[in-house]
């Protein structure tokens, strides 16, 4: 397979939270920015892979500012590394008030998910390799292959800690 850059796949959802997002805090539920979050990284992963992709993993979510009703919110997401089958995308989610264009967007929460790209009988399938293009492209890759290492270490310790017969 012909190796694609993060810009073939990237991609932007947006989304105006009104009142039926809200939680009993008078915020936007989180669960609504994770299925907004779900949604971007999952139109990426199947436009990198060229088919279906499934969420095997949210390796990671933070919350960094509440999102209030009004609030226009955008995620960002993009491939940051590719496998054999499966990819990481990490996406960005900024908001900005709906009614005052030139408000400069706040990040209100960043994720990194874990996709897998599935055949139509749901077996892994490959995927392109991740050509990165810019030194940004390159850290995000660095970045991604760290959390992989400590996924699968973190996977690794947790089943040795069972004993022989988990």
């Amino acid at each position: 397979m012909d190796p694609k850059p993060p810009s073939a796949a990237r991609t932007s959802l947006s989304h105006i939270m009104t009142a039926v997002d809200t939680n009993l805090l008078g915020t936007v539920h989180g669960g609504v920015v994770m299925k907004l979050v779900d949604d971007a990284a999952g139109a990426v992963a199947q436009r990198h892979s060229g088919g279906p992709a499934v969420t095997a993993a949210m390796d990671g979510m933070t919350f960094l500012h509440p999102v209030r009703v009004g609030d226009l919110v955008h995620a960002h997401a993009q491939v940051n590394w590719a496998g054999r089958s499966s990819m990481e995308v990490g996406v960005r989610v900024v908001a900005e008030p709906w009614d005052r264009a030139g408000v400069a967007p706040t990040r209100v929460a960043t994720a990194y998910l874990v996709f897998v790209a599935v055949d139509a009988h749901g077996n892994p399938r490959e995927v392109p390799p991740l050509l990165p293009e810019t030194p940004e492209d390159e850290r995000r890759l660095r970045e991604a292959e760290i959390r992989r290492r400590h996924r699968l270490t973190r996977r690794d310790e947790i089943l040795a800690s069972r004993g022989p017969n988990p």
